[in-house]
C-alpha cells in the first residue's frame, strides 16, 4: 500500500500542486511527476550535488529531501534560472571560460555557483572553492569553474 499526499509549493515562481508518495524524493518528484529534467540523478546519497536546488534560499541535495517536504516552499531548480539575467551571465562565463565540458553535472553546478554568488556576490577564489567543493565535476578540474564563477563576481562589482 503506498501512501499519497498532495502539496502545495512554488516551484520556479509559480504556484503548483502534486500527489506524492511519502517516501518520494523531491528529485523524483521534479523528474517523475512535474516533467523537469534538469535537475540531474548523480549518486542518489547527496555527495555529488548534480541534483542541487534551493529551497527557500538555502541550496539543498534534492535527491535527500522528501517532496512531501516541499509543502508550503518555495523550490528554484535549473529552470528557473532561464529568465535569470544574474544566471545569464553565469551560463555565458561557463561556455566562456570552458567550465562546460559533458555537462552532467552543470545544472547542479550552476545552481550552486548562482546560490554562492546571491550570497557572497564578490566571492574570491577561495570562497568560490569552499563554496562548490559539494559538487562533483570528473572533467574540468573545477579551475574553469572557478574562473567563470569569479569572473561573473567580478562584473557584478
Amino acid at each position: 500500500m503506498s501512501l499519497k499526499h498532495d502539496i502545495e509549493f512554488t516551484l520556479n515562481g509559480v504556484k503548483r500542486r502534486a500527489t506524492v508518495g511519502v517516501g518520494m524524493t523531491t528529485l523524483d518528484m521534479l523528474r517523475d511527476v512535474i516533467g523537469l529534467s534538469g535537475t540531474k540523478y548523480g549518486c542518489g546519497e547527496g555527495e555529488c550535488g548534480a541534483c542541487t536546488i534551493v529551497v527557500d534560499g538555502a541550496s539543498l541535495n534534492s535527491c535527500l529531501m522528501f517532496a512531501v517536504d516541499c509543502h508550503g516552499r518555495n523550490v528554484t531548480t535549473i529552470e528557473g534560472l532561464a529568465s535569470d539575467a544574474k544566471a545569464d551571465a553565469l551560463r555565458d562565463a561557463f561556455v566562456l571560460h570552458g567550465a562546460v565540458q559533458c555537462g552532467f553535472c552543470t545544472p547542479g553546478m550552476m545552481m550552486q555557483a548562482s546560490h554562492l554568488l546571491a550570497c557572497h556576490p564578490d566571492a574570491d577564489a577561495d570562497t568560490i572553492k569552499r563554496g562548490i567543493e559539494g559538487n562533483l565535476c570528473r572533467c574540468t578540474g573545477y579551475k574553469k569553474i572557478v574562473d567563470a564563477i569569479a569572473s561573473v563576481g567580478e562584473t557584478a562589482k
